[in-house]
């Protein structure tokens, strides 16, 4: 009877690893990157399984991220899924009898502007045409290997399932981490490789609103150490949430108290309108199809929708602690529309403005009509087959293995904010666009194959389009959807060659690669 009971177990056990299918591809992120690297491996013939962690597929862009920056791009450059995305779009409100403010065909410097629902719905739509297998709500918790090779992943659900090439679309680079693929987080310090904007950076002033309590640094200060100039660290980019706002009466869901709501959290806020009482509403805001407008952290601005210093242990954070630095963000959100709505310290003109507005009530219903994805903007880095740095965006910009042209500037928001000796507070690690912008356009540079590859030591059926191997510096070039995704098509593409040649990613032929990437319509190279 016990050989009997412990035959059972083993047969349960078995049943419960069984891995379920065997894809040719498995792409763990429902990015916009991880959309088109799927797409552009299910078109080619193979079977493909697209995995994300949230309900919904497409990212920021399906989140609230309404227009991708490539208004700051060459756009001449961002052709194939990209492009097809954005003509879908088109027409889409064509259709409806909707004229956009622009057209795809013009690759001009205007925003090219959609509402969130559309972005989902067209990035589900080209999806499921290209036969790839979406499964949501499903958490990467352990990598299987063999030696250099994943061949498996194990889920938080349980589920398990086994493929041969593996693309690591997510923002926060979990696949590659699991796989035990060098990664960095972070900045660099300027020494170290040569990078004029690494490290430490102050490109804004110092504000003279006292920051400081009986001692103590008020709530959102980051700390009381003015870090050295060009000093390297374990800092990041704060993140936010992108908003989509409603004055229409028709379409609002007002703003109301939150239950954890604390005045107290927003005394900083209070004495910034007081030295500066003509500042407006502390965050940006773009017009956008619906009557509606995408709310961002303003760059430009000292106070904003950015949660500036509370991100720094998310990219290795645990699942646990990723959910509660999310439900800190959503909180100091959701309780700064309340403030700026209701708080006598807030100026008329700004409070009055914040009444008339609210969530758009035909967005994100499923979630209160609050966005559902938090705009991580850095996480873990690769350290790749060829490391990108500052030269490479901006001196040093051909290589010999494209796999696309990107273009957006060096752009980096609040790393900290720091109480001055003198009584205010200066918020460093800003960089702004305007830096490495021409003519409203970043440098076009070439982004090579090796940067998306591990080193093969590590990892040879793994790329890497998102968290690419790159520093800080040059990460905050590559770091928007229209980059991503040109990068994401790019990796599907190279994983089906890796294939089809039965090689590793890093022994593809880059010649054969480059045919294919053409054939498909992406951008290799460019004309100064």
């Amino acid at each position: 009877m016990k050989k009997i009971l412990i035959h059972l177990l083993i047969c349960v056990l078995f049943i419960a690893w069984k891995p379920a299918g065997n894809y040719d591809v498995i792409v763990y992120g429902g990015t916009p990157a991880g959309i088109t690297a799927a797409i552009a491996a299910a078109r080619e013939g193979r079977t493909v399984l697209l995995l994300e962690p949230l309900p919904l597929v497409g990212g920021m862009m399906s989140g609230g991220l309404s227009f991708s920056d490539s208004n700051q791009m060459l756009r001449e450059a961002l052709l194939g899924l990209f492009e097809e995305f954005h003509q879908r779009v088109e027409a889409y409100y064509t259709s409806r009898g909707i004229t956009l403010p622009y057209r795809v065909a013009e690759k001009d410097t205007k925003h090219w502007t959609y509402e969130p629902h559309v972005a989902e719905k067209v990035f589900n739509e080209m999806l499921k045409e290209a036969g790839v297998e979406v499964i949501l709500n499903e958490t990467l918790k352990q990598a299987a290997m063999s030696g250099p090779r994943i061949t498996g992943l194990r889920m938080w659900s349980g589920r398990r399932f086994s493929g041969k090439m593996f693309i690591d679309a997510s923002y926060e680079g979990d696949l590659l981490a699991a796989a035990g693929v060098r990664f960095r987080v972070g900045r660099e310090s300027r020494a170290e490789l040569g990078e004029s904007f690494a490290g430490a950076v102050y490109q804004k002033k110092a504000v003279a609103a006292a920051s400081m309590e009986a001692g103590k640094p008020l709530p959102l200060i980051s700390g009381t150490t003015v870090t050295p100039e060009g000093e390297g660290d374990n800092r990041i980019m704060t993140y936010s949430f992108r908003l989509c706002l409603s004055e229409d009466p028709a379409n609002r869901v007002p703003f109301t108290r939150p239950a954890d709501y604390d005045e107290k959290r927003y005394e900083l806020f209070r004495r910034f309108y007081k030295a500066m009482p003509k500042t407006g509403i502390p965050f940006d805001m773009y017009p956008i199809p619906g009557n509606k407008l995408d709310g961002n952290n303003g760059i430009g601005g000292q106070l904003s929708l950015g949660l500036v210093g509370e991100n720094w242990q998310y990219p290795t954070a645990s699942r646990k602690q990723r959910q509660a630095i999310w439900a800190k963000h959503r909180s100091y959100t959701e309780g700064l529309l309340y403030f700026l709505m209701t708080d006598p310290a807030v100026p008329d003109s700004v409070r009055n403005r914040m009444q008339r507005m609210g969530y758009a009530k035909d967005e994100f219903a499923a979630y209160g009509h609050f966005p559902p994805v938090l705009y991580v903007r850095e996480a873990r880095r690769m350290v790749g087959e060829y490391f990108l740095t500052q030269a490479d965006i901006l001196e040093h910009s051909e290589k010999p293995d494209a796999i696309a042209v990107a273009s957006f500037p060096i752009d980096s928001h609040d790393c900290q904010r720091i109480a001055t000796p003198g009584g205010g507070f200066i918020n460093e690690g800003t960089i702004f666009p305007a830096k490495t912008r021409v003519e409203g356009r970043g440098i076009p540079y070439q982004v090579p194959y090796r940067s998306i590859i591990p080193k093969a030591a590590e990892c040879v059926n793994l790329l890497v389009p998102v968290c690419i191997s790159a520093s800080h510096v040059a990460f905050s070039s590559i770091r928007v959807e229209p980059a991503w995704m040109v990068l994401g098509e790019s990796a599907g593409i190279a994983a089906v060659v890796a294939l089809e040649s039965n090689v590793a990613v890093q022994q593809v032929d880059y010649s054969k690669l480059a045919d294919r990437l053409k054939a498909k319509g992406q951008v290799l190279s460019y004309q100064k």
